[in-house]
């Protein structure tokens, strides 16, 4: 695994998949399908974005690969694309919504692993920070 920090190409394509993230409209459409697979008449009705808005977020989200679709006659139905994109939002909704058990939570996740290789040094200006 290579780290963001050994990495500005990794770093780069790392800031270019959290602006998909950081858009609010878009953010609410992953939570909401977090839930499972929904039509865009479901993800309407839960997030209140509006047809418009809708479809352009739903359009942002297809191009950068964070959903998938199946069309079911006239009908398409979204859900997230992978377990990175299930992975990534439900960090955020566990970090950023103020969850008391955030650490526990996120152990939860990764089934107790630590996803910090543990080559890191020990030594240097950053020893004192304990990761995860």
């Amino acid at each position: 695994m290579t780290f963001i920090y050994e990495s500005r190409e990794r770093a780069d394509a790392a800031t270019e998949k959290l602006k998909i993230y950081a858009q609010p409209q878009r953010l609410m459409i992953l939570s909401f399908l977090l839930r499972g697979e929904n039509s865009v008449a479901e993800i309407d009705a839960a997030t209140e974005i509006g047809q418009p808005a809708l479809s352009q977020q739903l359009a942002a989200l297809r191009r950068a690969d964070t959903v998938k679709t199946r069309r079911e006659g006239k009908q398409i139905w979204y859900s997230l694309a992978d377990e990175g994109v299930e992975l990534c939002v439900k960090t955020m909704e566990i970090i950023l919504t103020n969850e008391t058990e955030a650490e526990h939570a996120l152990k939860n996740m990764t089934h107790g692993q630590n996803i910090v290789d543990q080559n890191i040094p020990k030594h240097g200006t950053a020893a004192f920070a304990k990761i995860l």
